[in-house]
């Protein structure tokens, strides 16, 4: 093995001093090992079965060897032949060991940290971002939203056009729903109500007072108040500040996973907020909200509020019904109570109101991306 003895230095663990030491290959129990023999000391023996490199030494002095498993001990052997012949003779010299008291200390930390994201991201963000939601000033709020529109729209147009119809018939006739619907509203900042060339059969609001209805939510509505139930259930998102809250909780939530899966760009952040803005999906008490705003401005606006429980029935039709236990994670949880509760809401008679539209201006409206 070793043609001379080498002297190495040896770390018990136990003090930073160093002890100089006698190391020679030796049979002991049957089996290779390094004898390390120190003066007045009994001598150990370590298998070479059990040697573990530690590499990345600030001083180069040696190949360093530790034993496997919670031994604290060091020993420093110099380069040269020595230790030429310990890695020969050492094939785990390289394997990496987790102890068990650090393997439980990992998975603690672990369990900490996954703890410590779902409490910020289901806990601390949300309260945050209620109320950051009503101090944000209503011009920052709209231009919040202008840039999520813009978002959206280049998220949603496979050619890169613009997807806003502006057909100036059917504008004039959707300006003039907005303003019946939104007369006497306490909303800090003006609707800017759009209707998207989609066939998607939905809307959805941004922050800042803007709202977007798909053509496809138009096109399957059979009358105007179908449409304005669906409209003025958007305002009340809108005046109680809903789209602010989902965004900054997105924004927050993208953030968060953005740096614990390594994505600083912000691309995963925006195509988050665009895919909760368009699918947006608020906490039951939103939806209900909402929906008890809109019954209140159907009736204020003279209009009856059957028909937004219509549209309820169309959506259950097209993407059935979640209530119980899972509704919350529906964007329309519970369609059925809603349509019942729509209908329930009595704002006027169906056969005596003012049609929102005439007859002429909701084939403007159906018309309007033409």
């Amino acid at each position: 093995m070793f043609e001379t003895e080498v002297t190495g230095k040896l770390y018990d663990g136990q003090s930073a001093r160093a002890h100089s030491v006698v190391v020679t290959v030796c049979d002991h129990k049957g089996s290779p090992a390094l004898e390390i023999a120190q003066t007045d000391q009994a001598c150990l023996y370590w298998p070479t079965l059990d040697l573990r490199e530690l590499s990345d030494q600030a001083r180069n002095e040696g190949i360093v060897l530790q034993l496997a498993g919670d031994n604290p001990a060091r020993l420093i052997i110099p380069h040269g032949h020595a230790e030429d012949v310990i890695r020969q003779i050492s094939p785990l010299l390289g394997k990496r060991d987790v102890q068990k008291s650090m393997l439980r200390k990992l998975m603690l930390w672990g369990a900490g940290a996954v703890a410590s994201v779902v409490l910020i991201l289901l806990v601390i963000l949300p309260a945050m971002s209620d109320q950051l939601a009503t101090m944000i000033p209503p011009e920052r709020e709209a231009a919040l939203g202008r840039t999520s529109l813009k978002q959206i729209e280049k998220f949603l147009s496979k050619s890169g056009k613009t997807l806003t119809c502006r057909n100036k018939a059917g504008v004039a006739a959707l300006d003039k729903m907005v303003a019946r619907l939104s007369e006497g509203a306490d909303i800090p900042f003006d609707l800017n109500v759009q209707v998207f060339r989609h066939p998607m059969l939905n809307a959805f609001a941004v922050p800042g007072g803007n709202i977007v209805i798909f053509e496809g939510l138009i096109k399957a509505s059979d009358t105007p108040e179908e449409v304005a139930g669906v409209l003025a259930h958007e305002i009340g998102h809108v005046f109680a500040h809903d789209p602010t809250r989902l965004t900054l909780r997105s924004a927050g939530s993208a953030g968060i996973l953005g740096m614990v899966f390594g994505d600083f760009a912000g691309g995963f952040a925006a195509l988050v907020i665009t895919e909760r803005l368009i699918n947006a999906s608020y906490a039951q008490d939103a939806e209900a909200g909402a929906d008890s705003y809109a019954h209140g401005v159907l009736r204020k606006s003279g209009l009856p509020s059957a028909p937004f429980g219509d549209f309820f029935e169309k959506l259950k039709k097209k993407y059935g019904d979640k209530q119980g236990l899972m509704s919350h994670l529906a964007s329309h949880p519970n369609l059925t109570g809603r349509a019942k509760a729509a209908r329930a809401a009595s704002t006027v008679s169906d056969a005596n109101f003012e049609p929102i539209l005439s007859k002429r201006e909701w084939q403007d409206l159906r018309g309007i991306c033409s």
